[in-house]
């Protein structure tokens, strides 16, 4: 992995441990606030420092030292005079809201999890459509052209080896564990859930299917995470789709709210338990909320939302830290803003919660998406069915490790393929989410009373003797759960037994240095600039390439290929 963070981490922790941070000015009341410890801190040394500063404390996570408090205004400087208190800050975003617009239910598509923008293009002659398979092969794996790119097909990866033995940990707005193409492959008693709802973001807790704002393990009322699952691991049976490995566990640990925020203290907890459970891998379609850049000390930020940033920055980094050095490898989407990533000059989306209070500030490459950037954790960029760079993809010369497919509606332009569903990736599909439009994606409802889609985009097999569902999206989101895929199956061909944990083990550092290097190399387009055809698509979208074939800013070390992967357990 190509990193060049190690200045920009030191100066982070230095701010964090000196920072003095006054507590969000809002309504008189408690609120939650992140708290970061000095490592090894024991949670009675940390109760009692949250007590001295007025707090309470709601969790403590002793293996990162990094706990979730609740207290009034005023909070954070008095935690940070004490002894074993290195920052504290605010989760509610420093800003103003909207009062009707934070009561609303908030559904909106974050540019991470892009899918579905933009109407497909009418069913038609041009669209494909399921024709029969060959023997052993799931119906709709003849629409499946990402896995057919990186060689997850009955011809390839799927001979030698399925990725057995392996646990993948789905780090997203939650998993649907009844989906007939995830359900036997869905580990139940590994899964957790490290959210409650949030009714600013999520809606009225009275107004979930289950009138609570603690949802069960095995629940997805967004899609999103249920979508990446089943794109690293559905079975080969005989409906729906195949995933890269199907027949590794999928583990939902759940990190994401179900409107698509993911916030600090959740993807903390979620990290230190895949390391302490035995999870080999885990996929990380998101960035943290508030901010899509966190910045150290940017003047454009007041002391507190610099606090924040350093807080989320710091907490992080000491998870993905705790969890590789357990084995498990962080695999990341790249994002979707259609941007240098090593060189950003500008944020209007943060901080994004509450709605409606971000605004438009300058920054510079000190700040950084987390996770996407946090040192040792495995960036992916998005390709689409021709292999040019998707028009959305964020692009890095030190943060794109590998890429992936990942669909793009805006290929072939000037063809009836263009703007085709089938340009995107599909995979599975709640059945509550699609009934309801209970979803980030559109908020429309997909799928009819009598079970029928409403759009292209949903796709309906009846091969298992009841319906399930498969949807069309598209994102970087789309392209990281592949590289996790292949993650799992060096890991099958390359790991030892783990004693401990049961299935197979293997380091971290290993399975990202054999996922690079089993990774066919793509190189830069001709010239090194990339321009896209569309007329909808301003100049802004031009893109230049920088590096050699072997690793470059718009492909990494190249494209995933699961079929290289699987032929490292035979030699």
């Amino acid at each position: 992995m190509t990193r060049s963070r190690a200045t920009t981490l030191a100066v982070v922790a230095a701010a964090a441990a000196a920072a003095l941070v006054p507590a969000t000015a809002t309504a008189a009341g408690t609120q939650r606030y992140t708290v970061v410890a000095k490592a090894g801190t024991a949670p009675s040394a940390f109760d009692r420092a949250v007590r001295a500063a007025g707090g309470r404390v709601v969790t403590y996570n002793r293996r990162v030292a990094v706990g979730t408090v609740s207290a009034r205004r005023g909070f954070a400087p008095r935690a940070v005079a004490t002894a074993p208190v290195l920052a504290a800050s605010p989760r509610r975003a420093v800003g103003r809201s909207d009062r009707d617009a934070a009561a609303r239910r908030v559904r909106r598509t974050k540019a991470i999890e892009a899918g579905r923008d933009g109407a497909p293009a009418p069913l038609g002659a041009s669209q494909a459509r399921p024709r029969p398979p060959a023997a052993g092969v799931d119906p709709l794996a003849p629409l499946q052209w990402d896995m057919a790119a990186i060689g997850a097909t009955s011809q390839g990866s799927h001979r030698l080896d399925q990725g057995e033995g392996v646990r993948v940990g789905i780090m997203d707005t939650g998993v649907d564990g009844s989906h007939p193409d995830v359900a036997p492959n869905f580990d139940r008693g590994l899964s957790r859930n490290f959210t409650v709802d949030d009714p600013t973001v999520d809606g009225p807790c009275e107004e979930e299917p289950d009138r609570s704002c603690q949802d069960p393990a095995d629940v997805d009322e967004n899609g999103h995470g249920t979508h990446v699952a089943s794109t690293i691991a559905s079975p080969i049976n005989g409906l729906g789709v195949g995933g890269v490995a199907p027949k590794a566990s999928i583990v939902n640990l759940r990190s994401g709210q179900d409107s698509g925020y993911f916030f600090t203290q959740p993807v903390v907890d979620a990290l230190t338990y895949a390391g302490d459970h035995g999870i080999d891998v885990v996929n990380m379609s998101f960035y943290v909320d508030p901010w899509l850049y966190n910045c150290a000390a940017n003047p454009k930020d007041s002391p507190a939302a610099q606090a924040q940033q350093r807080t989320t920055i710091v907490a992080v980094q000491r998870a993905v830290d705790y969890a590789r050095r357990k084995g498990v490898l962080p695999v990341a989407a790249l994002g979707n803003e259609n941007t240098d990533i090593d060189a950003p000059t500008s944020d209007g989306t943060s901080p994004d919660y509450p709605p409606d209070a971000a605004y438009d500030r300058q920054i510079d490459d000190s700040c950084l998406t987390v996770p996407t950037e946090t040192e040792g954790v495995v960036g992916v960029s998005s390709y689409g069915p021709s292999g040019r760079k998707a028009y959305y993809s964020n692009w890095s010369l030190r943060q794109a490790d590998v890429s992936a497919p990942g669909g793009d509606r805006r290929d072939f332009f000037g063809t009836p393929r263009y703007n085709a569903p089938e340009t995107r990736i599909l995979a599975a599909y709640p059945e509550s989410v699609g009934r309801t439009g209970d979803t980030d994606l559109d908020g429309v409802i997909d799928i009819d009373a009598q079970g029928n889609p409403t759009t292209p985009l949903v796709v309906r097999d009846d091969s298992g003797g009841r319906p399930s569902y498969y949807q069309w999206i598209q994102g970087t989101s789309m392209a990281s759960p592949h590289a996790a895929g292949v993650a799992a199956l060096i890991v099958a061909a390359e790991g030892r037994r783990d004693r401990r944990n049961g299935g197979l083990t293997l380091p971290a550092a290993r399975t990202e240095r054999l996922l690079e290097r089993t990774a066919v190399p793509v190189p830069c387009p001709a010239g090194g600039t990339l321009t896209y055809p569309d007329p909808d698509l301003p100049a802004s979208y031009t893109a230049t390439c920088t590096g050699t074939t072997d690793h470059n800013s718009f492909y990494g070390s190249g494209s995933v290929n699961a079929l290289n992967a699987a032929r490292l357990g035979r030699r």
